[in-house]
C-alpha cells in the first residue's frame, strides 16, 4: 500500500470502489485515483489535516517543509509533502480499521 492509498483508506475511510476511483462515504462522492494527490496538491493535504484535528490530533508546521501531528513529525521539499509523509506515519502505524486513526 503506498502513502496516498494508506492515507485514502486509513485516515480519510476512503473506500476503492474500483481500481480507479474512490468513494467518499462522508461526501458521498467518487474521486479518481488520479484526482487525489496530496503530496503534490495542498488543498489535497489540507483535507487530511482537517480529518486529522477531527481526530484529536494538533497540527503545527515549523516552515515550509516540516510539520507535526501532536508527537508525529514529518518532512518534505515543501508542505504538502511534510503532511503527507507525516500523515503516513500516522496511518501506517495505525493498528485501528480504516478510517479510525
Amino acid at each position: 500500500m503506498n502513502k496516498t492509498e494508506a492515507i485514502a483508506r486509513r485516515i480519510l475511510g476512503w473506500k476503492l470502489n474500483r481500481w480507479d476511483r474512490w468513494f467518499d462515504f462522508e461526501n458521498r462522492k467518487f474521486i479518481p485515483v488520479s484526482d487525489f494527490q496530496p503530496d503534490k496538491n495542498l488543498d489535497h493535504a489540507m483535507l487530511i489535516v482537517k480529518k486529522l484535528e477531527q481526530f484529536g490530533y494538533t497540527f503545527t508546521k515549523s516552515g515550509d517543509s516540516e510539520v507535526r501531528f501532536n508527537h508525529v513529525g514529518g518532512a518534505g521539499a515543501n508542505l504538502a509533502e511534510a503532511i503527507t509523509d507525516a500523515a503516513y506515519s500516522i496511518a501506517d502505524t495505525s493498528s485501528l480499521p480504516d478510517g479510525w486513526v
